[in-house]
């Protein structure tokens, strides 16, 4: 069988060298990302802050107005539910430099010149991490919602005292079977317990349509 093509992950590219910025943009779209683009720091904050902002973001080290890990930084000031995944260019390796990028919020650093087989790696990597980090936050949103059912059902349920039918939120009246399925996703077979069956035949026998 035939495997799907996977989903094009939006990968931002900030960098304020524009030559950078399209080779870069060229082999990452090859790569099955797409890419998008900033040519400083600032704009790629606000890139990184929107709602449909990026999962995926290659910051270079200084740019104008802000530099990559003050651009970390402040991302990682707004926790989300499926926190971009941020990579630093550098061109320097050193020890205490790549703790800094670290510390301050980058998942992933890429020395300057960076071998491109490499960055292709920690890409699939990140991609990875992406990809997991949205399949969790859809197993969360799912529980709670199961949750918030379970503890609507919990509550007090208006119930006829007569017909047994649920009133819900919308003041509209249901069987009980109709209510349950609708608000916990239970599926039910029917069938007759021994009390109804014993008086259904017996309305049956007492039923002068069915008397021989």
């Amino acid at each position: 069988m035939t495997r799907p093509p996977e989903a094009a992950v939006q990968l931002l590219i900030a960098d304020d060298d524009p030559v950078l910025r399209r080779m870069l943009g060229a082999a990452v779209k090859n790569w099955g990302f797409e890419p998008a683009e900033a040519a400083d720091g600032r704009e790629a904050l606000a890139l990184l802050r929107r709602p449909d902002a990026p999962k995926l973001a290659v910051l270079d080290w200084v740019m104008p107005g802000l530099d990559g890990p003050d651009v970390c930084r402040q991302v990682r000031e707004r926790p989300t539910a499926e926190p971009p995944y941020l990579i630093l260019l550098t061109a320097n390796d050193a020890k205490k430099d790549v703790i800094a990028g670290l510390v301050a919020g980058a998942n992933d650093y890429v020395t300057k010149p960076f071998d491109v087989d490499e960055l292709r790696a920690r890409l699939g990597v990140a991609r990875n991490v992406v990809e997991l980090r949205a399949t969790l936050a859809t197993r969360v949103r799912e529980l709670e919602d199961a949750l918030s059912q379970v503890k609507q059902l919990q509550s007090l349920i208006p119930i006829c005292a007569y017909c047994k039918k649920i009133r819900d939120d919308a003041n509209y009246w249901q069987q009980v079977d109709s209510y349950l399925a609708h608000h916990s996703g239970i599926r039910f077979t029917h069938g007759i317990c021994p009390d109804c069956l014993d008086r259904e035949i017996r309305s049956m026998e007492d039923d002068p349509r069915f008397r021989p």
